[in-house]
């Protein structure tokens, strides 16, 4: 009788929530190299990733990891009870270490705390008028996103569904092997004219000029090629009426 009187007052007192904080030490690590292939991927970047972190980071009980086509996604399981704080300042450390070994001009990867409370709340569906998917995509990522993260609780990712800017320079195989020039030729002729200089100033009687050096093209026909304004377009989002683009918007656990 008194268990199931105790047990009757336990449950009247016992919190509810929707949502309730749920604390999972995990640690998700992404690796992005445009262009590679998965087996390269899992040979030449999550292996060694892996790798790195298995002799080095304290505390972790498992890795799970997905290599797909330009992407290494690795999900670091730690003991309970683990300094995550801590985890994650050796992950940033030893995945700096272990990228000099990696292909080259990898960049560091994102490490983002996984908490099994951060689910989403609302989807925003971003449409507008005479807009394309790339401005809408733009508008989301660099301007929205900011407008919201000053909302207690509330966490924005990137948006979804729409064509992300990239200068793509389309070279002519033909032209070029007549030449003698190779892609990396091209490759490397873009990247030594891309430069951004500080070029000062000039004071010319009362008056002080900023001088503004030509070493950076603004726009793709100062490179005198053809382009493509959008990355690869993988993803889609859309309406009855129109492609769109969307944003979700998260709980955090803190909220």
């Amino acid at each position: 009788m008194l268990i199931a009187l105790m047990g009757f007052l336990s449950i009247r007192s016992m919190p509810v929530d929707m949502l309730p904080a749920i604390d999972i030490p995990v640690v998700i690590v992404v690796w992005n190299y445009p262009g590679m292939p998965a087996e390269d991927v899992e040979r030449r970047i999550t292996f060694l990733s892996e790798r790195a972190m298995s002799s080095t980071v304290n505390g972790i009980s498992r890795i799970e990891s997905q290599s797909i086509a330009s992407l290494a996604v690795l999900r670091v399981y730690f003991e309970p009870g683990s300094d995550i704080g801590g985890a994650i300042a050796q992950i940033s450390s030893v995945s700096a270490t272990v990228s000099r070994i990696m292909p080259p001009g990898i960049q560091p990867p994102v490490v983002l705390r996984y908490n099994a409370s951060n689910v989403p709340v609302a989807q925003m569906t971003l449409e507008g008028e005479g807009l394309t998917e790339q401005q809408l995509f733009d508008y989301g990522l660099n301007f929205l996103r900011l407008r919201l993260f000053t909302i207690p609780g509330l966490a924005t990712p990137a948006p979804y569904g729409g064509k992300q800017r990239q200068i793509m320079v389309d070279a002519d195989p033909v032209r070029a092997a007549a030449r003698g020039i190779s892609p990396q030729d091209i490759v490397d002729a873009v990247v030594r004219q891309n430069v951004i200089l500080p070029a000062g100033d000039a004071r010319l009687g009362t008056t002080d000029y900023d001088i503004l050096i030509n070493g950076s093209p603004t726009s793709a026909a100062d490179t005198g090629c053809r382009s493509k304004s959008s990355m690869e377009h993988r993803s889609t989002w859309g309406t009855s009426r129109a492609s769109t683009t969307a944003s979700p918007c998260n709980r955090t656990s803190s909220a």
